[in-house]
């Protein structure tokens, strides 16, 4: 039996950053490497966790970030090495100003990278892995049990639905990433 590819899929990256001016230019880079948005969340309070507040302080708050041309999945590793460096890019010493996690949906799931391993990340290369955040069943994505909070919470799947609604209309114009 022949090997299948995957449809392309629509690139999503969250930012987080405790100032907010910073979104501004942290959207123009990823403009500038992968297109026009076609969704941008408003900035949202982001008081979930105190994982980041050591390293960014407090008063943080997250967008998201939708772009209009999709991606290949097999390229979301060299998509997350690029927003490191775009993190290492904005940092201030050791201390990144920016966080942004580089992920793709499809119909069926909401993948996100991570340069983190745990049981169930898959490893794609260069030191990045690729996680199953959350599946789309029943008309709404769930969270698994390792989804970090913020990600499965009411806005998050919401937003991620509205999203995958536009993706779909995507897939059936066969809009391409150039």
């Amino acid at each position: 039996m022949k090997a299948l590819e995957p449809e392309d899929a629509n690139l999503v990256v969250s930012l987080l950053t405790g100032q907010k001016t910073l979104f501004k230019e942290a959207l123009a880079i990823l403009a500038k490497k992968f297109g026009q948005p076609d969704i941008l969340s408003e900035a949202r309070d982001f008081n979930r966790t105190d994982y980041y507040e050591k390293e960014f302080g407090g008063g943080l708050q997250r967008k998201i970030v939708s772009f209009k041309k999709t991606v290949r999945p097999v390229e979301l590793a060299e998509i997350k090495l690029f927003t490191n460096k775009v993190e290492k890019d904005f940092s201030a010493g050791e201390k990144r100003r920016v966080n942004m996690d580089p992920g793709y949906l499809t119909l069926e799931k909401f993948v996100l990278a991570s340069c983190k391993n745990f049981p169930h990340r898959i490893y794609l290369r260069a030191g990045v892995y690729a996680e199953a955040t959350l599946i789309y069943s029943d008309n709404g994505f769930r969270a698994l049990e390792w989804t970090y909070p913020d990600y499965g919470d009411r806005w998050m799947t919401a937003l991620l639905k509205e999203i995958r609604k536009r993706y779909a209309l995507k897939i059936k114009r066969g809009l391409k990433f150039d």
